[in-house]
This record gives structure tokens, sequence and C-alpha cells, in this order.
């Protein structure tokens, strides 16, 4: 059953004694907040930690899947891959994998945490646009989902099929150019994307067309075309085009060759309240009503959901370290800036992030707001994770919380200044009233950040031969 809010208008499902599911979350972050105290997770230091609701994960995979199973006809093959890039976490991975998601990886490294979280080669899809003859090979050998970006990679995955038949589903990715979102920079479906076989471009229709006719160990077509910022209806634009596209190349073909459509993720988060919608179901409905044939049994269907899977239930919790004034305007320097939350820094207007204020003891703080700046330890002006914000007075001492961060934020580190990253650790309620934690990343130690940057090497340039010098 899905919970919290619809935007269709429905009746909300999931309400209990008054409250929705992302009732029930925000209140499992305010106990983690504190409990991080209580127990010693954060402090002076340890200044910033990376928090994880195992609860609401479960939660987003069971409403995924059953936003799907209720408009698929029993028995279709459908494969819910997280895409690993959302949050590249083997824990994470291997808790998705227990809840029945699968794993979308697009590079070597990705590949590897997905079999190091137990990923099995069946419930693995790999999507590049640069994918090396090596990837492709290993990919095959494993019996790993490919999906080519384009004809040179074809025409590499025709070579590895004639020296090793695999045993892979290997399919095309194509582009049906249905158009941009809100953020540019996400959006894979424009003219002139970089990802897939352009479909309105002169002779690439039918070239795809005759890729599959001269292949029949072709039987997969995807598309991605969500992101951040895409409404449902585009969305579902390019889902409808590439099912339509797959009913052509069947028909040209004469049987039913393409039997399964993957369609990618991307569905939007609410990064302002938190609500969760659009839902899952919500866009499945609006899927079996644009595209009724794809839900009818006769494809199976792969989805490749990231950021709307965990950036509701991730919360970067960091200390107020000291508070000022510039200008007449107040100032928190907190631990948390650039480093966890590099696109809210380097561009605010498209990730804005939601920020909570509590309190020394990890109470929600209350009282008249304040305009003031929320700022990070970075060496640059930019390094803010809100300007201008109205909250709670913020003390030295003080916590700030940048809510909805599960994806694209802890998890993908930018070492500016050489800053630690920090410790994740996943919370769940312990049955007595309490919090339990498990750590998901150590915070990074003084000793690895060195090593990462050549420690071991550090008279490697001083021996090197001068020149002139003998």
């Amino acid at each position: 059953m899905v919970t919290g809010n619809d935007t269709t208008g429905d009746a909300v499902d999931g309400v209990k004694d008054g409250r929705t599911g992302d009732d029930e979350r925000a209140a499992r972050r305010d106990e983690a907040v504190r409990a991080t105290v209580e127990q010693g997770l954060l402090g002076p230091d340890s200044p910033i930690v990376g928090l994880l609701d195992v609860t609401g994960i479960r939660e987003s995979a069971a409403e995924l899947r059953a936003a799907f199973d209720a408009v698929t006809a029993p028995g279709t093959p459908v494969l819910h891959a997280f895409a690993v890039k959302a949050t590249p976490l083997v824990p994470v991975l291997r808790l998705l994998h227990e809840t029945g998601i699968g794993a979308e990886v697009a590079s070597p490294g990705e590949l590897a945490l997905a079999r190091a979280a137990g990923l099995p080669p069946d419930r693995t899809v790999l999507d590049s646009p640069a994918k090396t003859p090596t990837e492709l090979r290993q990919a095959l050998a494993l019996g790993i989902a490919v999906n080519a970006d384009n004809p040179q990679e074809l025409d590499r995955l025709d070579a590895l099929m004639r020296s090793a038949p695999s045993r892979s589903p290997l399919g095309i990715r194509v582009n049906p150019q249905v158009g941009a979102g809100a953020i540019e920079a996400l959006s894979t479906a424009t003219t002139t994307s970089k990802f897939g076989v352009a479909l309105r471009d002169e002779g690439a229709r039918e070239w795809a067309v005759r890729a599959y006719l001269e292949r029949p160990w072709l039987t997969r077509l995807h598309a991605h075309t969500g992101s951040q910022g895409v409404p449902l209806s585009l969305m579902a634009r390019g889902v409808a085009e590439t099912y339509e596209l797959a009913e052509e190349i069947n028909h040209r073909i004469g049987r039913r060759q393409i039997d399964t459509i993957d369609i990618g993720g991307g569905l939007p988060v609410n990064f302002t309240s938190d609500a969760t919608t659009p839902t899952y179901a919500q866009y499945a409905r609006l899927l079996s009503e644009a595209v009724p044939g794809l839900f009818d049994g006769r494809y199976g269907l792969v989805t490749e959901f990231g950021r709307s899977l965990l950036a509701k239930h991730g919360t970067v919790l960091a200390r107020v370290e000291y508070t000022k004034s510039a200008g007449g305007r107040p100032v928190a320097v907190t631990h948390a800036g650039v480093q966890v939350a590099t696109r809210t820094v380097y561009a605010p207007g498209a990730w804005p992030l939601r920020i909570a204020a509590y309190n020394a003891k990890g109470r929600p703080k209350t009282g008249a707001e304040v305009v003031q700046d929320v700022a990070g330890p970075a060496c640059f002006a930019g390094d803010l994770l809100a300007e201008a914000r109205a909250l709670p007075p913020l003390e030295q001492g003080d916590l700030v919380a940048a809510l909805d961060t599960g994806a694209y934020y802890f998890a993908h580190h930018y070492a500016y200044n050489s800053l630690a990253r920090p410790g994740v650790y996943g919370f769940a309620p312990d049955g007595s009233g309490g919090v339990a934690f498990a750590t998901v990343r150590e915070p990074q130690s003084l000793d690895a950040i060195v090593a990462e940057s050549g420690g071991a090497h550090a008279s490697a340039l001083t021996t090197l031969p001068v020149p002139g010098h003998r």
C-alpha cells in the first residue's frame, strides 16, 4: 500500500491515527537526531554525520513494487533496478536487494559495489555512454543485461557475441527526443542529448529497426527520459514512444523479438516539504493509462529509479561551530557545505535544500524565526547550504539538518579543502522506544586523506631528473 501524498487528488493511503507515512518519517528523523547526540555519534569531535532511515527505505521499496504490481498483468517479469549512482553505498545496495530491488550500474566501480553487496547478475543492468571493451566483455561473461548506447558500441557487441555468445539480455538505448525538463543539465531526452540513439535524427529510426532485424539476440529496448525537473507527462510520452518503437520492430520482424522494455527511472522528488509527491502509484497509473499495451503481459519491464527511493530517507546533520554577523545578517558556520552538498552550493536555484534547526541536545528549535545564512566550512564565499533563510536563531553548539539528502549528497563527497568524508549511519526503532544505529560507512580518517593524496609517493617528484643537473 502506498503511503504519502498523491497529487492526483485521490484519498491518501497509509493514514494511521491522523498521521501519514510522511509524518511518521519526520518523527523518526527527529528521534534519530536526538539519539545521535545522546549516543555520541555527533559532537565536538565528530561534527557531521549522514543518517539513513532504514524503515523509510524499506517502505519506499515496497511502495515501488506495489505501484507497478497494481497495473501489470499477473506473471509479468518486472525488475526494479536501483540506480546505484544515487547512493553508491554497499550496505544500501544490500538492503535494497533484500527488499526485492536490483541494481542499475554505469561504471566498473558501480558494478563492483553491486557485486560486493551480493547482487546477482540477473538482477543487474549495465548502462553507460562510455563502456570499454573490457567492461562489455566482463558483463557478457557474467550474464549481466547490457543496453548498447550507440552504433559503435553495438559493433563491439557484435564482435563479442561472435567470439563468445552470452546469455546476457541485450538491447539498445534510444532517445525519443521528447524535450527537456526544468534542469537542463539533467535532461536526457533533448534533441542533442549524449545518451542513446537519437530517434528523430535522419535515418536513425530505420537504423534501429534494422539493428534488431539483423540480430536475433537483441531482445530489449531501453529509454530514460525522467529526471529531477521533468514533468510526469513528458516522462510518460517518452515511454509511449519507446513502446511504439518496440511494437514497430516486432511487427517488422513478425514475432515478439523484443520481450522487455526498460523505461528507466527519474521520478522527481519534492524538496519543498516532507510530503512524498509524486508517488510511484501516481506514475504507474499514469503510464497504464497512457501506454496500456505496456502492461498487458506481452513485455517484461525494467525500471531504474534512484533519487526517489532514497532522497527522503537521508539527513546530513552538522554542528554549528560558530555564529557571527556580516552586513547585519546572522551567519551560522557549520561543518556541512560543498563537500556534501556540491550541487546545492554551486547551483542553489536548481537544488535548494530544506534546513531544520535543532538545539545542542538534538531537539527541534522553536521561537521567532530570523533570516540568516547557513554556511559550510570550505574556504570560498559561496559555500552556503542556505542563504537568507528564515530559521529559529542558531547558536554555537546547535545542530542543523539538511533534509532529503539520501541521494546524491553525503555519498558523493567533494574533497574541497581535503575535508573528510563524514560517517554514515542507518537507524531504525530499537523495539523498546529508542533508536538503534548501524555503521554504513566509517568517517574518513586523516591517514586515509593523506593516502588518497599520494602520501606513499611523497618523494616521487623530487627524485625525477632535473634538466641541466648531473
